[in-house]
């Protein structure tokens, strides 16, 4: 007998149970689910972003023009920093918990009866994610921007057919799942190409931009390629962003602002934009310039270069693979000449190794490595095991962060880092919700 859900809180707390089924790559369970729902995703529109990284900020740049623009956007991305209910937003609003308490109790008898059969028992959270998502935007959003969830081509978002879709960058992560080369990985996030619908690509390596083009030229669509189609070109620092400039064949936005700090924010922002451009042509909507300046300066993404703290300057950054961890060592020029701490985390499936090996390159810095609890975290072994190579450990992540704390000067810099679910469980010290 299945158990009955009365509030938000069971309804999370259900959805989180089925973490237990891992990632089980393939479509067969979330295409079933949604055949029973009488499939709430036919007749959207949806634009779909893949990538290694940049999806999260991508998408955030992306919606805030749209939304500007005068449409009503979805959007539905992973994993969530501030609570469960900011995977699925409208309009930059959360779901609500009477919302998604309504969903759940739809959907979980349906899941119910699917473990009973065999072939399609097991569903993860993230498939019934995607599936709440589809759902809740069904006649109540104009688009909504679909973050993939992990690779492309057997992600569980991948049963939509997107008015347009975006691939932000390729590197290595989830390895043991989708491929130990680039040109693999690119295979797997390239899976996303529908045929006939145009793809706007970030920058990519020429290895794994090949595979895509390959892919595309198979599916017959159209590529908008950074540097070749359009360019973002970085132009100052700015106090709380970036400034840069924006061109393609037909428009010329020479002074943009965004509120994200990092230079490799300005690709992002740039291939927001083209996506922007992209969707307005394909849906022939109107727009005016003002909306991607004002959607581009208005954009929030928590946990990315995040400012937690003034004086001292204290950075959240969700550096989870070792493609963001570079992106982060080279932020970190930024602060020359300062002493940097770094306090660090991740899941054990990620490369450790080498992304410890990337943070210690950072010039004046004092790197300490933590854990957390969560699943796949590191153990105490591990960080014995680390301390041991001559890592710095702090066995309680509050303890190590206090300890920093009152070691600092007002002119030195703290950058907590390494996993996203790392970040989502710090934040809430510095940011009262």
């Amino acid at each position: 007998m299945s158990m009955t859900i009365h509030s938000a809180k069971e309804a999370i707390a259900w959805i989180h149970s089925r973490l237990k089924f891992g990632a089980r790559p393939g479509l067969l369970r979330v295409k079933e689910l949604l055949r029973r729902l009488d499939h709430p995703e036919n007749g959207q529109n949806f634009i779909h972003i893949a990538g290694t990284n940049g999806k999260g900020s991508t998408t955030a740049f992306l919606a805030e023009m749209l939304k500007k623009s005068g449409l009503n956007v979805g959007t539905f991305t992973s994993p969530y920093i501030v609570k469960f209910n900011e995977r699925i937003q409208i309009n930059g609003n959360f779901i609500s918990d009477e919302e998604l308490l309504s969903l759940v109790q739809k959907v979980k008898p349906l899941v119910d009866e699917m473990d009973q059969e065999e072939t399609f028992s097991g569903i993860t959270e993230f498939e019934i994610n995607t599936v709440l998502g589809f759902l809740y935007f069904k006649d109540q959003v104009d688009v909504a921007i679909i973050e993939v969830g992990l690779g492309g081509l057997l992600d569980s978002t991948n049963v939509l057919t997107p008015r347009l879709s975006g691939i932000t960058t390729i590197g290595l992560d989830h390895m043991k799942i989708l491929g130990n080369t680039l040109a693999e990985i690119a295979y797997q996030k390239a899976g996303i190409i529908k045929e006939n619908i145009p793809v706007v690509v970030g920058n990519v390596a020429k290895n794994p931009l090949e595979v895509i083009q390959k892919v595309a030229n198979e599916k017959n669509s159209s590529l908008s390629l950074y540097k070749r189609d359009y360019q973002g070109t970085f132009l100052k620092d700015l106090p709380t962003g970036e400034l840069f400039s924006y061109e393609d064949e037909q428009v010329n936005l020479p002074h943009l602002e965004i509120s994200l700090i990092g230079r490799h924010q300005v690709e992002n922002a740039a291939m927001a934009v083209r996506l922007f451009l992209e969707y307005c042509h394909i849906t022939q909507w109107p727009f005016k310039e003002s909306d991607i300046k004002y959607g581009l300066k208005h954009t929030f993404w928590p946990a990315r270069m995040e400012l937690l703290n003034q004086e001292p300057l204290i950075f959240l950054d969700g550096a989870h693979n070792d493609h963001a961890v570079k992106r982060l060592v080279d932020n970190m020029k930024m602060f020359k000449g300062r002493e940097i701490f770094i306090l660090y985390s991740a899941l054990k499936r990620k490369d450790i190794t080498e992304m410890l090996a990337d943070l210690k390159k950072i010039p004046h810095s004092h790197l300490v490595v933590t854990t957390f609890d969560y699943p796949e975290t590191l153990t105490k072994e591990d960080l014995a095991s680390l301390k041991e190579q001559g890592y710095e450990i702090a066995e309680n992540w509050e303890e190590g962060l206090g300890k920093i704390i009152q070691q600092m000067d007002e002119e030195d810099v703290l950058v907590i880092t390494g996993s996203l679910y790392f970040s989502s469980l710090v934040r809430p010290f510095f940011k009262k919700e």
